[in-house]
């Protein structure tokens, strides 16, 4: 038998992928690891959250693994708590995920060569921060050898990571005293996600909308700010967008100084 046959199932399922898409996935996780302690303290705080809620133990854990969406899964404990319809429960749910929809039109262009079942699994397995990592790394739609790899690579480290995390808050919840305040806990953990993912004016523009927002509309039912707040930061970053093109367009007609290139003018030495 050869080596390659000797070797753990699990190596042998590595080494069918393509050599590029190997690396990219390593390349991928590398580059991901510096969030880790962040996304690890995001879990542990969602994971402690839901053990000490309305959720059993083995609901939490549940939760966990099939949500794997620590935002909506907090903005429902306290739906579970009061005891609401499930369909405000779902609703909820839905209205702090619509970013999704805008994460995953902008991820088609991307893998639009991937049958269904494969496009289906990447988005199970998206997330805010590695999205950001990812767009920010390919630009370019389209194949790309290894982009799917690197996709892989950081998803997958931020998933191993957030389920550890989680499972540990909720197996251990009862170790950490509720004056504690996991809601500041929580946003605490959340802070150094959100500012990693600040890297142009639009998303500054968005991120600072969304705040005021959500601290006007803090008093609605519901958790209608959390959803006003999302819709405008939406507006804002578009606004923002537009404007800076606008600018940019400007500035180049400005440059050009309607010179038409290749035509003389007045003055030009022939």
């Amino acid at each position: 038998m050869t080596p390659r046959q000797l070797s753990p199932a699990w190596t042998r399922l590595w080494h069918r992928f393509a050599e590029v898409e190997r690396n990219a996935f390593l390349d991928g996780a590398r580059f991901f690891a510096p969030s880790l302690p962040a996304v690890f303290s995001w879990g542990l705080v969602t994971g402690v959250a839901m053990s000490k809620s309305a959720l059993t133990v083995p609901q939490a854990i549940g939760m966990s693994l099939l949500v794997y969406a620590g935002s909506a899964q907090l903005a429902v404990l306290p739906l579970f708590a009061a005891g609401l319809p499930i369909w405000t429960v779902w609703l909820t749910a839905a209205v702090v995920n619509l970013r999704f929809l805008i994460f995953s039109a902008a991820l088609l262009p991307h893998f639009s060569y991937l049958p269904m079942w494969r496009r289906t699994l990447l988005g199970f397995f998206n997330g805010d921060l590695h999205f950001v990592y990812f767009m920010q790394r390919y630009a370019e739609p389209g194949y790309a050898p290894g982009k799917e790899g690197y996709f892989w690579g950081m998803a997958l480290t931020n998933c191993a990571t957030w389920q550890v995390s989680s499972l540990i808050g909720i197996l251990l919840a009862s170790m950490f005293p509720d004056s504690w305040g996991l809601a500041l806990a929580g946003t605490l953990a959340l802070i150094p996600v959100m500012v990693s993912t600040i890297n142009s004016r639009s998303t500054l523009m968005a991120v600072l909308v969304a705040a005021v927002v959500a601290l006007l509309c803090f008093d609605l039912p519901y958790r209608l700010a959390l959803v006003l707040a999302v819709l405008a930061a939406i507006a804002a970053g578009m606004a923002s967008d537009e404007m800076a093109n606008r600018a940019t367009l400007r500035a180049i007609k400005r440059g050009g100084g309607g010179r038409e290139a290749g035509a003389p003018q007045p003055g030009d030495r022939t």
